[in-house]
C-alpha cells in the first residue's frame, strides 16, 4: 500500500519534471528549432508524457488516500483543468513558434494556480 506522502512526492516531482520539459521545449523553439531540426524533440515528448501521467497518478492516489471520491471539491476541478492544459501545451510551441517565449512565462502562472489550489483549497 502506497502512503499519502509517497503519492504527494510523486505528484510534486512529476510536476517539476513536466515544467522542466516544457521550459526546455519553449526555449528550444524560441531559439529556432523546428520539429525536423530539434535533436531533443523525442526526449522532451517522452519526458513530458511520462511526467503528466505521474502527476495524475500521484494526484488521484493522494485523493484516494484522503478519502475524497465522488463529488470532488471545486479546487480539484481547477487543478484538473490546469494539468490538462499543461498536458496539451506540448504541441503549441512547434505549431506556433511565435508564442514560445510567451508560453515560457505562462507556465509558472499555471503552476502557481495549481499550487494555490492545493494549499488553500478555496472552494
Amino acid at each position: 500500500m502506497i502512503s499519502l506522502e509517497i503519492y504527494k512526492l510523486i505528484h510534486i516531482i512529476a510536476a517539476l519534471v513536466t515544467f522542466a520539459a516544457l521550459g526546455g521545449l519553449t526555449l528550444t523553439v524560441a531559439n529556432g528549432a523546428t520539429k525536423q531540426s530539434s535533436g531533443v524533440r523525442r526526449l522532451i515528448a517522452i519526458t513530458h508524457g511520462v511526467a503528466v501521467f505521474l502527476i495524475l497518478l500521484g494526484g488521484f492516489g493522494a485523493l484516494a488516500r484522503l478519502g475524497i471520491a465522488g463529488g470532488l471539491p471545486g479546487w480539484i476541478y481547477v487543478k484538473l483543468v490546469v494539468w490538462l492544459l499543461v498536458a496539451a501545451l506540448v504541441v503549441l510551441p512547434y505549431r506556433r513558434p511565435d508564442l514560445a517565449r510567451t508560453l515560457f512565462w505562462v507556465l509558472p502562472v499555471l503552476g502557481t494556480v495549481a499550487v494555490a489550489m492545493a494549499l488553500w483549497k478555496p472552494f
